[in-house]
């Protein structure tokens, strides 16, 4: 079905003198067809439309003015009327009255301006209403950043050292560093000390030992390789088992230390110093 279809077959708009086959037309037509209640003449009219010979007072779409009518008939909003006071509120996009409420968006009446309809220019927003585009003003906050941690570091291990026990640091060697120290103690005694040096006697080097009754041990230094850069990053784990702690550097096993303290709970603090940035120590169990 198209338009004339649901129309009665019958092309054209309202007014015009076209005749239906079944002889009805659109109302203003020829007068043919029955007549709307109280009116001359038999023909039905659009509100507002003046027929002939018919008295004023018909019904007429809002805001028309109707001839020896008297002002003040309904109107779309924001219409003024003949006689009629001010005070309509209009559509969005109108110009109102001075005294006249607007529609969000539209200026008048010293009304503070508003947000816009979609599509519509946008005015000065009023306090209370967002900003239909972006606009100076506070940045929008970001996703927190690592920072680095206070060196020297000391981390309460509140339970000890156990076994399948994981610690993993990450942090950056300084820029010509010399070396730096990572030891797990207890109370005055190191269970392990752990020393790269970047100039041992003109060598790279990885020292382990303890020192239990402010003796030094035996030291340790055979390791599979040297792991650690001048002013680069790295990530080392240490792993605690019940028999030593091996320890691994940017995902590569370099070696383990034989616990030289047995009750591996009573080693309470982890310490990190000397010249080296730290960017985060996490304890996990595996």
């Amino acid at each position: 079905m198209d338009l004339s279809d649901a129309l009665g077959g019958e092309p054209g708009w309202p007014s015009q003198n076209n005749q239906q086959s079944s002889g009805g037309v659109w109302p203003g037509g020829q007068p043919n067809q029955p007549t709307w209640p109280g009116q001359p003449g038999g023909q039905p009219a659009w509100p507002g439309q003046q027929q002939p010979g018919q008295p004023g007072g018909q019904p007429a779409w809002p805001g028309q003015q109707q001839p020896g009518q008297p002002g003040g008939q309904p109107a779309w909003p924001g219409q003024q009327q003949p006689g009629q006071p001010g005070g309509q509120p209009a559509w969005p996009g109108q110009q109102p009255n001075p005294s006249q409420p607007s529609w969000p968006g539209q200026p008048g009446g010293g009304q503070p301006s508003q947000p816009t309809w979609p599509g519509q220019i946008s005015q000065p927003t009023a306090p209370g209403w967002p900003s239909p585009s972006p606009g100076p003003g506070p940045a929008q906050p970001t996703a927190p950043q690592h920072s680095s941690l206070k060196v020297p570091y000391d981390l309460n291990l509140p339970n000890g050292c156990y076994d399948k026990m994981l610690i993993t640091i990450r942090g950056t060697v300084n820029q010509n560093a010399k070396m730096f120290t990572i030891n797990l103690t207890k109370g005055n005694d190191i269970a392990m000390h752990f020393n790269p040096r970047f100039n041992d006697q003109g060598k790279k080097t990885i020292v382990r030992n303890s020192q239990i009754g402010n003796t030094w041990g035996k030291e340790e230094r055979e390791h599979n390789h040297f792991p650690f850069t001048q002013g680069q990053p790295f990530e080392m784990k240490i792993m605690c088992t019940n028999s030593e702690f091996k320890v691994a550097v940017n995902s590569s096993h370099i070696l383990e230390f034989k616990h030289r303290i047995r009750d591996i709970q009573s080693i309470k603090h982890l310490v990190i110093y000397n010249d080296v940035t730290l960017t985060s120590v996490e304890i996990d169990k595996l």
